[in-house]
């Protein structure tokens, strides 16, 4: 029987100093005997200490082996490398959310925009929220693509005791999680990364006051990264005026995944919501929806040379600037309606949208813009008006819910009279989201794909002979 070795603890050893050298020990893989010369306690007194708490070294990934590079040539080497979605997106936003499949490369991107701003605020201090403390230990702190492995970046030294990342300029990024949204209460930063958020146990709460928290500097930010599911919380994020979305989908990052990683999962979920989900990083279809992710892999198909008629389907929006406009342009070819482009955009002015009309109609040579009235529609025709939209405008106004008037387009689709040419991953979210009540009014690119088609199929189709004006 091994005997029970003594508590023992230097005389006149304070708390403080105790919790220095467990740090020590435990992240930079001090002996007891260099603790000794550092601290003034006796090493045996340390190795006792040790054994008594329990303490293990924890494990840490070995050092680097590339070049450390200024932060501006690191960000330049990281801006080369990345693909598109990995990247901040321009303009003054508050929230960057990067929505995307597994291994699309949303950890490195979290990552490398953290460890710049990092680079940029000496001293400041920032926030790491996870689902776990675990998740955030092993995935944003030591995981592969995680703030302790990025290449051309100074190592910072991750203390585990008290739960902190600390960097060579003094800057700090603290460890939270999901599960305890209130230790967030009282803390201040300069920024902040949020990974996987569909995954947090408290997403909506923890969000809530991760940002009472960001109050430190001239502009902090926060970026969420996360594969999608079909919850209240993202929709939400997804619809705030001062949060920009990137897609991707994780073939957007394959160069840097197994090869047979793809291969295999495509062969075993292809054509299925989860896919969708897991590799498309799309929000599936709810309980109800009228559109499932299967419906637009089905709707994919090739451009026709020519057609019978061209359209430009807006939705404005109700205010100037935050809402966005909804512009979908289709064309009929016989019995079937295309889906040529999703031109739509968010935070312009009136003449902003109006003139991104007037340029979907002259690249596809438009003969009519259909567009809804409901809020104003004498407004709506004199902005397209002087935004110099040289073709046909007609108004439109909607008398019934969307989900209505949206039932008649997806009988549509069932039938395969409608094609999509291309991938518009944010117009089918919206598809698949249709009718949900926590999404009215969110859906502009969804209202306006609905008013092209019911011109083009669900009414009756336009005359084309030439008319003689009554005077």
């Amino acid at each position: 029987m091994v005997e029970k070795l003594p508590r023992r603890r230097g005389p006149g050893v304070k708390r403080e100093i105790w919790t220095l050298i467990e740090d020590d020990y435990e992240i930079l893989g001090l002996a007891p005997k260099e603790l000794e010369k550092k601290y003034g306690v006796d090493r045996v007194t340390i190795s006792h200490h040790m054994m008594m708490k329990g303490k293990v070294r924890w494990s840490r990934a070995p050092a680097p082996a590339y070049e450390i590079l200024p932060h501006e040539q690191a960000r330049i080497a990281w801006r080369a490398a990345a693909h598109a979605a990995q990247l901040p997106p321009d303009g003054d936003w508050a929230t960057w959310l990067f929505q995307g499949g597994r291994g699309a490369g949303k950890t490195r991107a979290g990552a490398e925009w953290l460890a710049q701003r990092i680079a940029e605020t000496p001293g400041g201090a920032f926030a790491l929220v996870g689902a776990t403390l675990r998740d955030v230990r092993e995935v944003m702190i030591d995981g592969v693509s995680g703030l302790m492995n990025l290449p051309g970046r100074p190592r910072p030294r991750y203390e585990a005791t008290r739960g902190r990342v600390v960097f060579p300029n003094d800057a700090v990024a603290y460890a939270f999680s999901s599960q305890e949204p209130e230790r967030l209460r009282g803390p201040q930063f300069h920024g902040a990364w949020a990974d996987e958020f569909c995954a947090w146990h408290k997403p909506a709460r923890t969000l809530e006051v991760l940002r009472f928290a960001l109050r430190r500097g001239d502009d902090p930010r926060l970026v969420v990264t996360t594969t999608p599911k079909p919850i209240t919380a993202l929709r939400t994020l997804r619809a705030e005026r001062s949060c920009a979305v990137t897609l991707a989908p994780t073939a957007a990052n394959a160069a840097h995944l197994s090869p047979r990683f793809l291969e295999r999962l495509n062969d075993i979920y292809a054509d299925t919501s989860l896919a969708a989900q897991e590799l498309q990083g799309l929000i599936v279809e709810g309980a109800h929806a009228l559109w499932t992710a299967r419906d637009f892999e089905t709707a994919r198909g090739n451009r026709p040379t020519a057609f019978d008629h061209v359209v430009v389907a807006v939705d404005p929006p109700a205010g100037v600037g935050g809402a966005a406009c909804g512009i979908i342009v289709a064309g009929r070819r016989g019995t079937c309606a295309y889906v040529l482009a999703d031109e739509s955009v968010a935070d312009a002015s009136p003449l902003g949208w109006a003139t991104c009309v007037a340029n979907a109609v002259a690249h596809w040579g438009a003969r009519e813009v259909i567009a809804e009235a409901n809020q104003g529609g004498h407004m709506v025709r004199s902005v397209l008006a002087g935004a110099d939209v040289r073709c046909a405008i007609r108004l439109v106004h909607a008398t019934a819910g969307k989900r209505v008037r949206a039932e008649p387009v997806a009988a549509l689709y069932e039938q395969g009279r409608v094609i999509h040419c291309g991938a518009f991953p944010a117009l089918e979210e919206e598809l698949m989201a249709l009718g949900e009540a926590e999404m009215e009014g969110r859906l502009d690119r969804a209202d306006a794909l609905v008013w092209a088609v019911t011109a083009l199929l669900v009414e009756a189709p336009p005359r084309s002979e030439p008319r003689v004006l009554q005077l």
